[in-house]
């Protein structure tokens, strides 16, 4: 069962706009079991359109088009499709209610071009939009399913789940996707590969495949079976990641969509503790993500961004001599960061960080990269040294996610 996507309109081919429903929709589909094959983004020209649906159709058995169904003259989807599939449009009555009542609860008159969003092909499936005023389509031709759904994302979102998600299960007849993330922070991907060699080596004798997902200071492993029966995959994967447990540990931070923010806020509140952090190459990075997560306020006191060292020496009292014997980008320096921290906002852990985020300001015994965090807890201070690379902003990412995983090892300890 093969699939394919076509995103439509300028914005995404000038990178005006970044084309997130394409990972929506592939994401949705592999869950049904539906391989997307390809992913082809176009201009909202009729020639363009014809081609991309030409070649889509021997390639795929599902054709799915997001974008180019406004009401405006820039927009031609809806009119290039009635000439390719030598249609004619009728008027859908429940969407023409449902975009009288759009513009109704807005205070607004329904213009003729408004009204004209209810012109469907005469052969479509039609899906009313219960966000906007332009329709979803599914049209079958010959033995190929096409449909056409709204650009804006919350949009087309709805009109998958509500209407085509369910349709293509029904159509297809699709099999189960079972699939878990783990997740995992501190150790590269070939170090991942060497330690689970073996037990990746098994997962062929019961179907199951393997995924690695890279990303700056972290790496995903999707584990995943393909079958009929809902229960027997889950089992059969859920035991493969248990015996992954055994080989990794701490390794793992989480799965699927954990994040290690929320994670160590999760620790926190259920300790009924505090934190803080202390930051100079971060610039408040780690502060932003815990932030980020509803509900912090419980265990999140503050931040003091240090990037001077007078503020370093002012608000977190650093000492002088310190800076000036092993510099701000030091064990040292770190420490007293860190334990400044805590005594200036009364928290039970902070983190620190210093580092030479780059492009500049390197040396040959600091090179940029260079980094320092402090994890400070209530019976001890440590520092931790790391050597990142070149490139500033995945130096700050990194930084990031390391002090809080060391972090989220801290505080496990301290419950063990």
């Amino acid at each position: 069962m093969q699939a394919e996507i076509i995103t439509i309109g300028d914005e995404i081919l000038i990178g005006q706009v970044i084309d997130s429903n394409s990972a929506y929709l592939a994401k949705k589909l592999n869950q049904k079991g539906i391989l997307v094959n390809q992913i082809t983004s176009i201009s909202d020209t009729k020639e363009h359109i014809f081609e991309a649906l030409n070649q889509a159709r021997e390639r795929a058995d599902l054709i799915i088009m997001t974008g180019g169904l406004g009401p405006t003259r820039d927009d031609i989807t809806k009119r290039t499709l009635c000439e390719y599939f030598d249609d004619e449009f009728v008027t859908d009555k429940n969407v023409l209610q449902s975009v009288e009542s759009y513009f109704a609860s807005k205070g607004q008159s329904l213009l003729d071009v408004n009204r004209d969003q209810a012109l469907v092909l005469k052969k479509a499936r039609v899906a009313v939009n219960p966000h906007g005023t332009a329709p979803g389509q599914w049209i079958k031709d010959h033995d190929k399913i096409f449909i056409s759904i709204p650009g804006v994302p919350y949009e087309m979102k709805a009109l998958m789940e509500n209407y085509f998600l369910p349709w293509i299960a029904e159509y297809f007849h699709t099999e189960f996707v079972y699939n878990r993330t783990v997740l995992t922070q501190g150790v590269g991907e070939s170090r991942l590969m060497a330690i689970i060699n073996k037990w990746e080596d098994s997962l062929s004798e019961d179907g199951i495949k393997l995924a690695y997902l890279p990303s700056p200071g972290k790496v995903r492993l999707r584990v995943s079976a393909v079958g009929n029966e809902e229960h027997y995959l889950r089992n059969k994967v859920d035991k493969k990641i248990n015996e992954l447990e055994q080989l990794l540990g701490d390794i793992i931070y989480g799965y699927d969509s954990d994040t290690l923010e929320q994670i160590v806020g999760e620790l926190l509140a259920a300790q009924d503790k505090t934190i803080g952090t202390a930051e100079s190459c971060t610039g408040g990075t780690i502060a932003k993500m815990l932030t980020a997560i509803p509900g912090s306020s419980r265990y999140f006191k503050g931040s003091i961004v240090a990037y001077d060292n007078n503020v370093k020496t002012g608000l977190l009292e650093v000492k002088k001599q310190t800076l000036q014997k092993y510099g701000a980008v030091s064990e040292q320096t770190v420490i007293e960061m860190a334990n400044g921290l805590r005594k200036k906002l009364s928290t039970d852990y902070a983190i620190s960080t210093s580092g030479i985020a780059g492009p500049d300001g390197g040396s040959e015994n600091k090179p940029i990269g260079t980094v320092w965090i402090g994890i400070a807890g209530p019976e001890k201070t440590t520092a931790h040294h790391f050597l990142f690379g070149n490139n500033r902003e995945r130096n700050i990412s990194k930084t990031a996610l390391q002090a809080l995983n060391l972090m989220r090892k801290e505080i496990l300890k301290q419950t063990a």
